[in-house]
This record gives C-alpha cells, sequence and structure tokens, in this order.
C-alpha cells in the first residue's frame, strides 16, 4: 500500500495533518471522514507516486480538473430530482450520463460505487475534497442527518451561483482598467526601447545641453536597454517569490489584511467577503447546523485568512457563552447597521433571516461599487496617462524646441 500525506480540519475547526497508508487516496479518505476529520488535502508522500499511471483511484480523479459550473449545475439538478422522487442512485446516474466534463463524469461514477458500497452521500462526496468544499459536505451531512437533502441542495446552489455572480461581476469590472495598464506598460517599454534612443541620438549630434527631464529619460532608457535581463530576472523571482510567500500561513493572513486596505478595491473586497460570510452563515443556520459549528464551517468559505480568523474568534467568543453581537463586535469588521441587525434578529430568534438580510445588503452595496468601479478608476487612469504624456513632452519636445529656436539664430 502507498502512503499519502493529508491535511483537514477536526470538529473543532483546527487543521490536522499526518500520513497514513492506504490503497488509494479515496480509501485514506474514507479512514480520514471515519475519524472525524474533513479532509482538505490528500497527496502521495513519495514524489514517485505521482507519476504513476494506471486505472483511475480515488487521487486520480482529485486531480482531475471539475469546474466551479459542474457542482454548481449538481446541486441544481439533484435538487430537482430528489424533489421529484427519484431515487439518488438514478438520479445519479442519470446526472452521470448527462454531465459533459469527463472529469465530473469520474466523480459521479466514484460517488455510485461509493454508495453501492454501502456509504453515505456525504462519506461518498468526502472522497474528492478538491471538489467539493468542507462546506458542502457539512451541509449535505446535515441534510441527511435532518432528512432535508433536496433542500439542502437548493441552498446549496443558491450560494454557489451567488459566488459566482461575484467572481464574474469581479472580472468584468477589472477588464477595461487591467487593459489600459498593460497598454501604458506596453507604450513604456516601447518608448524607452525604440523612441528615446532614436531622440538621443539626434541630441547627441547637435552637441548641445539638453534639459534635466531629457537627461533623466535617456539614462532611464539606457538603463533598462543595458539591464532589461537583470530587470527581467528580478520580475521573474519576485512574482515566484510573492507566490511562495503567499503559500505561509503569515504571508496569507499579511495579504488578506493587506488587501482590504487598497484604495477603492480595499472595500469591495471587504463587503464581498462579509457578504459571502453572512450568506455562508444564514445558509448553514437555517439548515439546523449549530452556531459553533456554523461559525466553523463559514470560516472556511469566506476566502480571506484575516476575515477567517476574525470569525474563528467569534466562534471562541460564542463557546465562551458570550452573544453573537458580543463577539461580532468585538471581530470590528462589521458597520454599525450591520451590528443593530444582528442585535436585532439574535434578540427575536430569527439571527439566519436577519444574516441573509445582511448578505443581501452588502451583495446590493456590491453590485453597486462594481458598476461604478469603472467610473472611479477613470479619473486615475487619465491622470495617469496625463502625467505619462508630459514627462514625454517635456522630455522629448522641449529639447526639439530649443534647437529650433537655436537654427532659427543661425
Amino acid at each position: 500500500m502507498a502512503s499519502f500525506a493529508y491535511r483537514g480540519r477536526n470538529g473543532d475547526g483546527d487543521i490536522v495533518q499526518g500520513v497514513m497508508e492506504g490503497a488509494t487516496a479515496g480509501a485514506v479518505a474514507d479512514l480520514i471522514v471515519g475519524s472525524g476529520v474533513t479532509p482538505i488535502e490528500i497527496k502521495p508522500a513519495a514524489t514517485a507516486a505521482r507519476a504513476e499511471a494506471g486505472a483511475a483511484t480515488g487521487f486520480q480523479l482529485l486531480r482531475q480538473k471539475v469546474e466551479h459550473i459542474d457542482v454548481l449545475l449538481f446541486s441544481r439538478q439533484i435538487h430537482t430530482l430528489l424533489r421529484a422522487g427519484v431515487p439518488i442512485m438514478r438520479a445519479l446516474a442519470g446526472l452521470q450520463e448527462s454531465s459533459a466534463n469527463p472529469a465530473m463524469k469520474d466523480v459521479l461514477q466514484d460517488v455510485r460505487e461509493s454508495l453501492d458500497s454501502g456509504r453515505e452521500l456525504s462519506l461518498s462526496l468526502a472522497r474528492h475534497p478538491k471538489v467539493f468544499s468542507p462546506f458542502y459536505l457539512s451541509m449535505v451531512r446535515v441534510g441527511e442527518m435532518t432528512g432535508r437533502l433536496e433542500e439542502v441542495f437548493i441552498r446549496l446552489f443558491d450560494h454557489l451561483a451567488f459566488e459566482r455572480f461575484m467572481k464574474d461581476q469581479v472580472k468584468s469590472a477589472l477588464r477595461y482598467p487591467s487593459f489600459v495598464v498593460a497598454a501604458m506598460a506596453i507604450a513604456i517599454v516601447i518608448v524607452n526601447i525604440f523612441v528615446i534612443p532614436a531622440f538621443a541620438k539626434v541630441f547627441k549630434g547637435f552637441g548641445a545641453e539638453l534639459p534635466l527631464m531629457t537627461r533623466i529619460l535617456i539614462g532611464f532608457s539606457d538603463f533598462m536597454l543595458n539591464w532589461w535581463h537583470v530587470l527581467l530576472l528580478g520580475a521573474i523571482v519576485g512574482i515566484f517569490g510573492f507566490k511562495a510567500w503567499l503559500k505561509t500561513t503569515n504571508g496569507r493572513y499579511t495579504w488578506d489584511r493587506l488587501k482590504l486596505r487598497i484604495p477603492i478595491a480595499g472595500k469591495i473586497i471587504r463587503k464581498a467577503t462579509l457578504a459571502r460570510f453572512a450568506a455562508s452563515f444564514a445558509l448553514a443556520s437555517r439548515s439546523g447546523v449549530p452556531i459553533i459549528q456554523a461559525l466553523t464551517n463559514v470560516a472556511e468559505t469566506v476566502d480571506n485568512a484575516y476575515i477567517a480568523d476574525k470569525v474563528e474568534r467569534m466562534r471562541d467568543g460564542v463557546e465562551r457563552g458570550e452573544s453573537i453581537l458580543r463577539t461580532s463586535i468585538t471581530a470590528g469588521v462589521f458597520t454599525p447597521v450591520v451590528l443593530q441587525m444582528i442585535a436585532v434578529g439574535e434578540e427575536s430568534g430569527a439571527l439566519d433571516d436577519m444574516m441573509k438580510e445582511v448578505a443581501d445588503m452588502y451583495q446590493s452595496e456590491v453590485e453597486y461599487e462594481l458598476k461604478t468601479l469603472a467610473q472611479q478608476i477613470e479619473p486615475i487612469l487619465i491622470l495617469a496617462l496625463g502625467i505619462m504624456v508630459l514627462i514625454l513632452a517635456l522630455g522629448i519636445f522641449l529639447p526639439l524646441w530649443d534647437l529650433g529656436k537655436v537654427t532659427m539664430k543661425r
């Protein structure tokens, strides 16, 4: 049997990791889940095992690419089939046959085989932690315990659709600014490599003293031409170093905290993250998940280590007997309006409804911010373009003007 390194979360929400032997990663996942740990990542402990080819094992299935839209459609379709009274095995067979993604077909085939061997649906889905998140698995487990599986799936569909909408809106809003910034960068490179050196030869031929701005431009151009390989190497090392730093716990936490302070984009990221938190908490609460477990699960869905740490501290406060309102105030990430809504929800016993209202409010604010994002960035881009054009004009046309005046005097 092969050795597999695994990483997961226990019932208290703490990260656990270790090495376990098993025939496949799927078998290891079963053992991990049976011990009360939700797997996050499973991979061969030996590097050579990664290169092995063969029959479709559980680990090979984990490595295949299943898109977010596949899980979204699966949640919607399985809800429809279960509501219509279709048995789970027959429903999965139909979804497997109709799936357009071969990777999703393989996942559903493995889930069917796992169910056929007597496992529960949540355990069968847990064999694929790269496809189904810990929050997703927790909600399915709650649906099994409460007998409201079809209701859980439609709520998961709404949750995944909301996340997809947010990501699409961000990509759409950043498309134009990214294009402008890229065009500016290309223009600067072309000007420094081709335009300024040509003008430098002309200026040198006249032997006249050049203005300060022109000397700065020529010096910067010479620096880029002479040291471009060092600059390129430095950029590559910087990118890979930054990515490696982000993989560390401290690096991810620091970057996620700094992201919230970025002008314009920071407030959008904060509101989108809190909208995801509120929507996830409302979904878990409505499905009957205990508050402490709900906060543990929600901390894994917010996709921001800084906010996740705040949520985990809220959970610790609730465990000590503090109210949701008090822990929310201590977290320091909610606005007074949201805190007031949480207070009303906690007093009335309708916290899940109020958290849904909070999610809807943040979602509306994010939609508005994203729609006006281009308008907010446009003045900054225009200012940057204006400064770049001004520098080029001062550096190139001023000496030409001076040379023209000298020629006329002669």
